[in-house]
């Protein structure tokens, strides 16, 4: 008969497997006192960053107290940045990337990424987005994704993954089994994807049986239902889902992946509206998750108690098996072993233009016949959709700050969906040439209408588009920049500002 795990083992285990946040930039006394109990694992998000060299203070400090930390962040690049959350990021993309279609540039831009990452002290990263973003209104996918196309899909996940980890960054691909069918937002609720099994596998998986080929160190699954698969759990709490696809053996039809299984944030509405995350953790662990995140908006002292005690209660109550915990806490460590054995490898010199040269790759310019650029400084209408939980709102984007720095003179202002008419851009206007910058315009009708009113007023108008390049181009210059990265609005200003300089 097999002894029974002590309680401190049993609590450092529980502790292992938990991947919180924290508020502030530098640690709490709370975490630092947790890391020294058994907490393995570190989340950061944009609160907790202010520059690089806080960043990199900031690990070092939670490495003094434990030198083996995993210290994870969601740094996709392109619209989801941690790293540049005040600035906006300095690569675009995982659609920009997708368009330019040479696997050499996505592997070029992630390790340049993850040597970011790396020189700060962070050495997992929540990314890449290997999701198919087979349905255009897809509210949380749409830019994140390297596209449509399962195939090209994978062939970049899997470069992406192979750039990131080149740099000593384990990557972690995301949002298994599939996130791109979905019309429905899991921070928000439960989305549902009623496709077969045999469109699940010619379509969802490719790119995360690329990405295990590529060696992904982690995968995170999405709480999304696919009743098809599992009718009645959602895939970050199914069996059938994780131990039985994800993990099983390749003969078995599984993808046969053996490294760490990591939760999205278990406080999104998903989970926690339906099963609370004390219990949605366990449940999760007991189908085959190895690491809960939590900490996107529960991140304090009290949630990591709450759920560790959870963990410990489950075990002593049969719920969850004491070697499936002990396994998860083994897989957690595994990796931090590997973090700290491996470090920056070939490669790793610096190259900080790779994001804007990527950028400016991955525009798509449509001139009208007879177009004639702009005399002088121009006016920037911003349409400004509410920006997704993942994405956040305090990212800036646009071309507005980069026009004015190249042509001096030029105004700007937002408009969202309570002030976009087409009267007030052209009032304000007046004179100058208009410059409407949209994101996701088929997907926003009040965006639709305005933009539709001020190019039946001025047909002259430069349009940029910074989301998903689905609606047909019009005005008389359109640009598509296939993301709403910091880089990607410095491709498309100059390329409005080099028309200026032509006349």
């Amino acid at each position: 008969m097999t002894a029974p795990t002590s309680p401190r083992t049993l609590t450092r285990d529980a502790l292992a497997v938990l991947q919180p946040g924290f508020t502030g930039t530098t640690a709490p006394d709370w975490l630092l006192r947790r890391l020294g109990e058994g907490l393995a694992s570190v989340g950061l998000f944009g609160r907790n960053i202010a520059s690089p060299e806080q960043l990199a203070a900031l690990t070092e400090r939670l490495r003094a107290e434990r030198g083996d930390v995993l210290v994870a962040i969601d740094e996709e690049g392109g619209d989801v940045t941690r790293l540049e959350a005040r600035t906006g990021s300095s690569f675009p993309g995982n659609l920009a990337l997708g368009t330019v279609d040479d696997t050499e540039l996505t592997r070029a831009v992630a390790h340049e990424l993850g040597r970011r990452l790396a020189e700060c002290g962070v050495n997992l990263n929540w990314a890449p987005s290997g999701d198919v973003n087979s349905d255009p209104d897809n509210p949380v996918i749409g830019v994140r994704s390297f596209g449509a196309d399962p195939t090209l899909v994978a062939r970049h996940t899997a470069a992406y993954v192979d750039g990131m980890q080149s740099a000593g960054v384990a990557a972690c691909t995301k949002h298994f089994p599939g996130h791109g069918d979905t019309a429905v937002d899991s921070h928000h609720d439960m989305p549902r994807i009623d496709a077969d099994l045999a469109t699940l596998h010619a379509r969802e998986l490719v790119p995360f049986r690329a990405a295990i080929g590529a060696g992904t160190k982690a995968v995170m699954s999405a709480h999304i239902l696919l009743p098809a698969l599992d009718p009645a759990l959602p895939a970050t709490l199914s069996p059938t889902a994780l131990h039985g696809l994800l993990r099983a053996p390749v003969t078995r039809g599984g993808l046969g992946f053996d490294g760490l299984i990591v939760t999205d944030g278990m406080e999104m509405r998903a989970i926690s509206a339906t099963y609370g995350i004390e219990r949605g953790s366990v449940m999760a662990l007991a189908a085959g998750a190895d690491a809960i995140c939590v900490g996107g908006g529960l991140a304090d002292e009290a949630t990591v108690l709450r759920l560790r005690d959870a963990l410990v209660a489950a075990v002593r109550s049969g719920d969850l098996p004491e070697e499936r915990l002990a396994d998860a806490a083994a897989r957690v460590r595994a990796l931090a072993d590997w973090t700290t054995g491996t470090g920056a490898r070939e490669g790793s010199a610096p190259a900080p233009g790779v994001g804007l040269t990527a950028a400016r790759r991955a525009l798509r310019v449509t001139r009208t016949p007879g177009y004639e650029p702009p005399a002088g400084p121009v006016y920037v209408a911003a349409f400004t959709p509410g920006a997704n939980i993942a994405v956040g709102d305090e990212t800036p984007w646009g071309v507005g700050a980069e026009l004015v720095r190249l042509l001096p003179g030029t105004r700007t202002r937002t408009y969202g969906p309570e002030s976009a008419c087409a009267d007030a851009v052209l009032t304000a206007a007046g004179e100058r040439r208009i410059v409407a910058v949209v994101r996701d315009v088929h997907r926003h009708p009040w965006m639709a209408r305005a933009l539709g009113a001020l190019l039946a007023a001025r047909p002259d108008t430069v349009v940029v588009e910074m989301g998903l390049n689905e609606a047909p181009p019009t005005g008389a210059l359109h640009i598509a920049t296939h993301g709403a990265a910091r880089v990607c609005g410095t491709a498309a200003a100059e390329v409005v500002a080099e028309a200026v300089a032509s006349t």
